[in-house]
């Protein structure tokens, strides 16, 4: 008997599953959902919650936000962040001062778990809207993300 009743209950599940297909292909939204993605490559934007790469902003005078204080390279789980730096003496004040010589950000080993982005005091590292990032060699998918010659906003502490 219990045969036919789990017969029973999978044609219940199966119309019930049905019935939602139905709803959505009578009152579904008007226009096409799928995007054609190598023909509208110019005008595809991708949604704003989307993790596409880090990235470091820079403004129009090549100065950015961050200071090295290293907490995004401390909380990444497996180390795709390393931030090379020293202590040098700021010119403006006389005094040594921690100043990063290389932001490094490995792409291939980052799990884009947005850990790095949160432990960010300063906000000084971003998600990029970037996708294509496929490559024939490791080596390519490894970035600087500070631009060279690039300084630290002025006002900005650790």
């Amino acid at each position: 008997m219990s045969y036919f009743s789990d017969i029973y209950h999978a044609i219940g599940s199966l119309l019930t599953g049905m019935s939602v297909t139905g709803k959505y292909f009578l009152h579904a939204r008007k226009g096409a959902i799928t995007q054609e993605y190598p023909d509208n490559r110019a005008t595809l934007k991708m949604f704003d919650r989307f993790r596409g790469e880090v990235v470091m902003p820079h403004d129009e005078n090549n100065q950015h936000r961050c200071t090295g204080c290293q907490k995004c390279e401390l909380a990444c789980p497996n180390g795709s962040i390393e931030i090379i730096w020293d202590r040098q003496i700021d010119p403006e004040t006389g005094k040594k001062k921690k100043l990063i010589d290389q932001h490094i950000y490995h792409l291939g080993m980052c799990t884009m778990c947005g850990l790095c982005i949160e432990a960010c005091p300063t906000d000084a590292i971003k998600w990029a809207q970037n996708f294509e990032n496929s490559v024939y060699d490791r080596t390519y998918l490894t970035r600087v993300l500070n631009k060279p010659g690039s300084r630290v906003v002025s006002g900005l502490e650790d």
